[in-house]
């Protein structure tokens, strides 16, 4: 009795807002006509309502529209810069760009596991468990990119691989997208180890802030690298600065002090 009732007061708000006929709705009537003028229609009279789901992907200023460019046209590319100017996020983004468009077969994903200032201990679980921190912002640029339901299922058939920088002598990463970051944390050693895994029809983005690592004094490698690097033609070196930063406007100019 009750969900009759709950039926029939449906049934008169639904009349009462002009958006059914009640007598499509009598007890003779064997056939109900579906409203068509209401919510969202796939016909030509609603193409001008916004159907876009995928955020597009621009630049917002001339260092971050040079990086992309550089993506775009060289195979390894090193983007340097300060916190906030969009490195990680813009390769992470140009990845799935080309794993969607099925430029690459699959993304590679590496970065250093090195605590920013303090030990956290041993973590448990399988390797990508214990990466999992380390990664963290890597799966925030996939996430906003793809849903993570998606991204599991990638990770799953091997599409999108977490690959340890410790793991990764030996190896040639063919038709790939390699995302190296938080390379200031990386020695001159690891880094040139890196960059020799480049395999046939592959790119390769490795990001970093040469002013902000965690390694002591001296040890970092990404500053040598990219300086080298840039005497290199089919290389691309690409240097964000203060004005690149699209985070909080407190970010840069904090940058600028400290």
């Amino acid at each position: 009795m009750e969900t009759v009732m709950t039926k029939r007061s449906a049934l008169k708000r639904q009349v009462r807002e002009g958006v059914l006929d009640s007598r499509e709705f009598s007890q003779d009537a064997k056939v109900r006509r579906m409203p068509s003028h209401t919510g969202w229609s796939p016909y030509p009279s609603n193409d001008d309502r916004e159907q876009g789901y995928l955020k597009t992907l621009k630049p917002k200023s001339e260092g971050q529209a040079q990086l992309l460019n550089a993506i775009d046209t060289s195979n390894l590319c090193l983007a340097l810069g300060p916190a906030g100017t969009g490195k990680t996020y813009l390769a992470v983004a140009k990845a799935v760009e080309a794993l969607e468009a099925g430029k690459v077969g699959r993304i590679v994903l590496s970065r250093p596991a090195v605590e920013a200032g303090e030990s956290i201990g041993f973590l448990p679980g399988a390797m990508e468990d214990k990466l999992a921190p380390y990664l963290r912002p890597l799966y925030d640029a996939l996430s906003d990119r793809l849903s993570m339901k998606r991204v599991g299922a990638l990770m799953a058939e091997g599409l999108i691989e977490i690959a340890p920088i410790g793991y990764m002598r030996g190896r040639t990463l063919n038709n790939a997208f390699v995302v190296v970051d938080e390379a200031q944390n990386c020695t001159y050693t690891q880094l040139k180890m890196l960059l020799t895994r480049l395999g046939w029809h592959s790119t390769m983005v490795v990001t970093g802030d040469p002013h902000q690592s965690d390694l002591l004094p001296g040890v970092s490698g990404l500053a040598d690298i990219a300086q080298k690097l840039e005497a290199v033609p089919e290389i691309a070196v690409v240097r964000l600065a203060e004005q690149d930063i699209v985070r909080h406007p407190l970010v840069a100019s904090m940058i600028g002090v400290l």
